[in-house]
């Protein structure tokens, strides 16, 4: 869920309500019923997500187009944002019930690719909705913000705390440097400002009410949409909650914690299993695992073009396929071509991201890339660039530089102590928010107590990165409209990898079926 690389983080303007601004509205608001009254021309997809759509057997039904939204909602003179969207088409012989809009978390996760690449998965939901999800603002292929490799060059454990007035300076540096590649929709970017552009969204499909399925990250835009607007509000799942209250120090602590016990978990696996790359000692494996990081840090992969695959990058895929144990056979395999034959070609494809031009395979593809086209619209940090734009601006905690260069060390040591593998990139977002202006204090102070029909919250007891204490905060921050379904099994959300969450939700959204408050699903067996 969290993740590095620096983006400024700026207080944005909210507009609480529902519905748009008409031109000499008495509040002074700005008009924006140009944005409210457009319509979506659906095409074809283009290039990957079009690879996608046919690889997974859908690409009849799916179908990709783009909304404009005022780049900043306080003055929408000063340019627009096209957002990115894609749309499978409902099953139903008749007309569908309407949209469904999914995001698949993050921040900073494009919902283009992920949904052309999932349609079996919500396949069964499109039996009444049209099911759309989109790239929100500076993320895949909605004008994506970009650090370069100003992230690599960046080293926040290389030193001790004689070293934490050059680390924040360095920060400063690669957060120039982000806005200098980034463009004008980086200061733009934060939930607020997204759940607006949701609700453009939401008219231009022509739905009158929002249906929204949000993962992760997602459950944060979504808990921010009822507060703006709980009048729009139709039937909204809320799975693997995030926290609307902890700081980004927090929250990235926590995060950090979770995945260094779900890598132990899968070691343990591994290692007890034949033919595992790390032999058959769970102790040596995880001394195994961060050797391996810290050798290829100091001597990355290389492809004939000059691109590199580090340690880091290694991180950022466990960070991702550990949250599904469904994904663990492919990650020892991946590991073990990456291992035996200094192949990384299929960690790559288990990121999403493409395999770098030169580096040799040592056999066929497995399938395709969930990464962009050739030509490469999207930049390889996107993900990481946005995840910190959404997360600083968001987070109004922003001690001064004396104070992160007295606590850079106990930071340092308290990340190392809680994930030898991933505290490293988890201290990474603390740091580079240091110095930037606060972010919105909206989302602590204002979203809670909603006036919205109920909402559904889906926490899992053994999720490694939105910890079950959320789940039952949140709700307690939304309202007496939260009912929240216990999860009692492992994986990051529910959804996905449990039958009775997923009858839970579908009953929800298709058929108003609401569990009451508290009720629970049995970890699946197997």
């Amino acid at each position: 869920m969290r993740g590095a690389c620096a983006v400024a983080g700026v207080t944005v303007l909210v507009v609480v309500g529902a519905g748009m601004a008409a031109a000499g509205d008495e509040s002074g608001r700005p008009d924006l019923a140009r944005y409210y009254t457009q319509k979506i021309k659906w095409g074809t997809c283009k290039g990957d997500t079009e690879a996608m759509a046919e690889a997974t057997g859908g690409a009849k039904d799916i179908r990709c187009g783009h909304v404009s939204v005022p780049l900043d909602y306080a003055d929408p003179a000063s340019g627009d944002v096209d957002v990115a969207m894609i749309r499978m088409k409902s099953s139903a012989s008749g007309k569908p019930r309407g949209s469904l809009l999914l995001n698949f978390g993050g921040p900073g996760g494009p919902g283009v690719s992920a949904l052309a690449g999932a349609q079996k998965d919500f396949g069964f939901l499109s039996k009444d909705y049209d099911v759309v999800s989109f790239d929100p603002r500076g993320v895949g292929l909605s004008e994506p913000v970009s650090c370069g490799d100003a992230d690599k060059s960046t080293d926040p454990s290389s030193g001790g705390t004689g070293d934490a007035a050059a680390v924040l300076a360095e920060m400063r540096k690669v957060a120039a440097e982000c806005a200098k590649k980034s463009g004008p929709v980086l200061p733009h970017m934060g939930t607020v400002n997204v759940s607006r552009d949701l609700d453009v969204m939401r008219q231009a499909l022509g739905d009158k009410k929002l249906n929204y399925l949000g993962f992760s990250y997602g459950t944060r835009l979504g808990a921010v949409y009822a507060a703006q607007f709980p009048k729009n509000v139709g039937r909204m799942v809320l799975d693997g909650v995030d926290t609307l209250t902890e700081p980004v120090a927090e929250q990235s602590l926590v995060t950090a914690e979770g995945r260094q016990t779900a890598l132990d978990n899968f070691l343990t696996w591994c290692t007890g299993n034949a033919g595992c790359v790390f032999g058959t000692d769970s102790r040596s494996a995880r001394k195994g695992m961060v050797r391996l990081i810290k050798d290829m840090d100091q001597m990355p992969l290389r492809s004939l073009d000059g691109a590199e695959f580090t340690g880091q990058d290694v991180v950022g895929v466990l960070g991702q396929a550990l949250y599904s144990r469904q994904a663990w056979p492919a990650l020892s395999q991946a590991l073990g071509a990456l291992l035996a034959d200094g192949d990384p070609r299929a960690l790559i494809r288990m990121s999403g991201g493409l395999v770098p031009t030169g580096i040799p395979s040592t056999g066929p593809s497995t399938g395709p890339s969930t990464g962009p086209a050739a030509g490469e619209e999207v930049p390889a940090d996107n993900m990481a660039a946005a995840l910190m734009g959404v997360n600083c601006a968001d987070d109004p905690d922003r001690p001064d530089a004396a104070h992160i260069e007295k606590e850079v060390g106990k930071l340092q040591k308290q990340f190392d102590d809680a994930s030898p593998v991933f505290g490293k990139s988890m201290l990474m977002p603390v740091l580079l928010c240091f110095g930037r202006p606060a972010g919105t204090k909206y989302i602590r102070e204002d979203v809670r107590d909603v006036k919205t029909p109920k909402l559904l919250l889906v926490g899992t007891r053994g999720d490694p990165a939105t910890p079950y204490r959320w789940t039952e905060e949140t709700a307690r921050r939304l309202g007496s409209q939260a009912v929240v379904l216990d999860n009692k099994g492992d994986g990051h959300t529910g959804y996905l990898g449990s039958t009775c969450v997923q009858d839970k939700v579908n009953g929800f959204l298709l058929y108003g079926e609401t569990p009451k408050s508290g009720e629970s699903c049995a970890a699946d067996e197997g």
